[in-house]
Formats: structure tokens, C-alpha cells, sequence
């Protein structure tokens, strides 16, 4: 699979090439970029460092549309909209969960992502009983994977309680329930798999939340996975907020970082409300902050403390959660534009003076890839190949320079301007669409 791209332009670490060639080995490890050999006339456009999405939930891409219905008793919240998916999940078979994941992975290589995670929780049937390979539903994304090509870091969920009272799962959350035996050998099992298929495949894990694991949960999250990554979803509600509180005497992301070895293999997913000291600590702790913003948009969950994060050197990523829609650039816009709304000034999300596009794409490029445990995120030797091409002839870009083109492909462009796209050295999209798009369609 060793291969080599002559591109026009790359954007490294240290800048701009141009007339370059990005080489690299049967892993997909990037092993050289030199002007030697450069192919003028193979060449493609402009190649930038892929991006890696750090939080999804593949199937609910299938119920988009479901759920944006005004009910007779008012306004809905997440709690309203959780009810909706809970009751489509009960028809998913592996089948479905394969073919929906291999579908959302297609149209996130198509947008210009190049690896994901997924957050995955359907472990069990509808009726909670266990299939005969505990790993079955995992089996389904990981096969999805292999029709996709597209990086995957694989999160198994822990989902032990229904609340934080230590209630029993409801009967709508009986196909994500663990104990922590059971989950161990899910966990076992999935590490037997991860050995047989490609390479660039990270396992990690996460510990759904604090409203469904408690602290020995997480404690024996930790001893499974000692060095990959670990996500929980964290402060995305206020009642979220105000219940934990109440029964545990912190704020979520205050009571992590106070008990549990928060560190830079961690991501806490939305981390939406967070006070002032939670904001310092967790960039202190150098985990990242996953934040979902079309997700979250559409689920009304409020929004993130953006300038205060970043300002206290926070490291984030993007993720698509949900799937409501999917499309790289638009969680990067939304990102900004939410804080632009909230503070009613512009040019939120960067630090000090500069483009504000470049430090959203980079930013989240090189948050996604710490939140995957992934060699990615920039183009340079040791890296993976993963790789972005888009295209500076579309009517979005081809007015503008260099230094502006990363607010013109955040700002003004639409995913259409993504021309190729590499996964560890897999080119997987090719003149704008997915070498496998007709089969995983079908």
C-alpha cells in the first residue's frame, strides 16, 4: 500500500510547499515530503492534513428527521428527543448498525474527515439478552470500517445505571447494559479483534457518564485500558449539571478532574457548562474537549465556553454525534458562529490576532488526533497519511491566498471542494466521492 502524491501545495507545521511529494510506507506512516520526483502533471491541487471526528454515535444518522416535531405539551428538550431515539434503536439488527455506520463513515470521508470514534453502546439485543459473540454489534462497525476505509478508534461504552441513584436501566437502555464482568469481557474480546484487522485501528473506551457509572465503573475503566483513550460524555445538560451536583457535591467536569486521573488520553465529550475553575482545569489537564456543535445546536444543549477555553491553552476537537447532518466544515462554523451569537462580536475562537479559520482547523486537527490516539492531525514524516486534497478552482476559493484560505474553506466552501481523501495511505475518495459509495449505498 506504499504510495506517493505530488500535490501543488501542502500546508506542513512550518507552513506552505509547494511542488512537493508526500511519501509514504505499506503502514500509511508518512516517510518522506521532498521536491524529488514531483509529477507536475499527476498532480493534485492543494493538500491539507485530515481531521480526525472525535465523537459519534453512527445509527442515529438513520432516525435524522425523527425527532424535530413540536409536541402538544410545549417546547421539547433532550430529554424529549431521547425518548425518540430510545424507541428506534429497539429495531436496529447488526445488519442495519453495519450498514448505517458503513453509510455515515462514507459521507464523513466525503466531507473531509479522514477517522472517527465511535462512541458505541448497542451491545446487547432490544430485549437486553446478550448475542452469542458479545462483541457482535462492535463486529458491525468494525466491519463497516474495512467498506469505508476510514480510521476508526473504537470506544466500547460502559452503561451500568440508570440515573445517579444507582437505579436499574429502564427498559428502553437494556441493550447498553453492563456490569463491570461483563463489560470486561466485551472488552477482551474486542482486543482479540483489534489484533486482525488493519493497523491504524486504536481500541479505547468509554464510561458513558456520571449518570450511568459510578466510581468503581470508572476505576475499572481505567485498569482495562491503561494507555489507550477513554471518553465520557460530560456536562452537555444543565439538569445534567444540577443532578450531579446534587448527589455527588461537584459539577461534573470538577468532580472528574478531582477524581479520576485526567489526562491527555481523556476526552470529555461537550463539556458544555463549565464554570470558571472547571475551564482552567481541564486545560491544565491537557484532555480534550469534544464538542459536537451541530449537535448540540440541534438538541439545544447550550454552548461551550469557547474564548475562555482556548484562551487558557484548552485543547478541542470536533465530532458529529448525532449525525443530524454531516459535514466537517459546518461543525467548525457552527463552532464559531455559536460564539460569535452568544458574545455578538467576531472572530471568536482564536488567539490573538490571525486567521480565524486556520486556528479552527488546526486546533480541532490537532485535538481530534489526540482524542483518537492517533498519529495525525499534520502533514509531516512519522505521521500517518492521513490527508486531505481540495479543490482552489472551486468559485469558494479561487480568489484567495494562501493565508486566506482556510477561512474561505471554513467560512464560504461547501464539502464539494474535497476532491481525494487518504486514511493511512487509503485513497478513498477520489474526484469527490467514495471508491465504495455504490455498494455501501445499496
Amino acid at each position: 500500500m506504499a504510495g506517493r502524491i505530488s500535490a501543488r501545495q501542502i500546508l506542513t507545521p512550518t507552513g506552505w510547499l509547494a511542488n512537493r511529494v508526500v511519501s509514504f510506507d505499506d503502514s500509511g506512516v508518512i516517510q518522506g515530503i521532498s521536491a524529488d520526483g514531483f509529477e507536475p502533471e499527476n498532480a493534485i491541487g492543494t493538500l491539507l492534513p485530515g481531521m480526525a471526528n472525535l465523537h459519534t454515535h453512527s445509527f442515529q444518522r438513520a432516525m435524522a428527521g425523527l425527532a424535530e416535531r413540536r409536541g402538544p405539551e410545549g417546547s421539547g428538550d433532550f430529554w424529549g428527543w431521547r425518548k425518540v431515539m430510545y424507541r428506534f434503536l429497539q429495531l436496529l439488527t447488526p445488519d442495519d448498525i453495519e450498514a448505517i455506520a458503513a453509510n455515515v463513515q462514507m459521507e464523513m470521508a466525503e466531507s473531509g474527515f479522514t477517522a472517527s470514534a465511535e462512541f458505541h453502546y448497542l451491545h446487547h439485543r432490544p430485549d437486553g439478552t446478550h448475542y452469542d459473540d458479545v462483541a457482535e454489534t462492535s463486529r458491525a462497525i468494525l466491519a463497516a470500517s474495512e467498506a469505508s476505509g476510514i480510521g476508526l478508534t473504537h470506544l466500547p461504552v460502559l452503561y451500568t445505571y440508570g440515573g445517579l441513584d444507582g437505579r436499574s436501566l429502564s427498559e428502553e437502555q437494556r441493550r447498553f447494559g453492563c456490569s463491570i464482568d461483563d463489560f470486561a469481557k466485551l472488552y477482551a474480546r474486542l482486543e482479540k479483534l483489534a489484533a486482525e484487522i488493519p493497523a491504524d485501528l486504536r481500541l479505547g473506551l468509554a464510561p458513558h457518564s456520571l449518570r450511568a457509572v459510578d466510581k468503581a465503573g470508572l476505576e475499572a475503566c481505567m485498569t482495562l485500558c491503561p494507555n489507550g483513550p477513554i471518553h465520557i460524555h460530560a456536562a452537555e445538560q444543565v439538569k445534567e449539571v444540577d443532578e450531579v451536583e446534587a448527589y455527588l457535591g461537584a459539577r461534573p467536569v470538577r468532580w472528574l478532574l478531582d477524581n479520576c486521573q485526567i489526562d491527555e488520553r481523556w476526552c470529555l465529550i461537550h463539556a458544555t457548562h463549565m464554570d470558571d475553575g472547571e475551564i482552567s482545569g481541564l486545560a491544565e489537564s491537557r484532555a480534550v474537549a469534544g464538542l459536537c456543535p451541530t449537535t448540540e445546536a440541534n438538541l439545544g444543549d447550550g454552548i461551550f465556553n469557547g474564548p475562555e477555553f482556548v484562551a487558557a491553552g484548552g485543547h478541542y476537537g470536533v465530532g458529529s454525534d448525532s449525525n443530524i447532518n454531516i459535514s466537517l466544515t459546518e461543525e467548525l462554523r457552527t463552532l464559531e458562529y455559536s460564539q460569535r451569537l452568544s458574545r455578538k462580536e467576531r472572530n471568536v475562537m482564536t488567539k490573538g490576532a490571525g486567521s480565524t479559520g486556520e486556528a479552527l482547523y488546526l486546533s480541532a486537527a490537532k485535538g481530534g488526533a489526540r482524542a483518537l490516539g492517533r498519529a495525525c492531525g499534520a502533514i509531516a514524516v512519522g505521521q500517518l497519511a492521513d490527508l486531505v486534497a481540495i479543490d482552489r478552482n472551486d468559485p469558494a476559493l479561487f480568489a484567495l491566498s494562501d493565508e486566506q484560505l482556510l477561512d474561505g474553506l471554513v467560512f464560504a466552501a461547501k464539502d464539494q471542494v474535497v476532491s481525494d481523501l487518504w486514511s493511512a495511505g487509503r485513497h478513498m475518495v477520489r474526484e469527490g466521492r467514495h471508491i465504495n459509495g455504490p455498494q455501501i449505498t445499496a
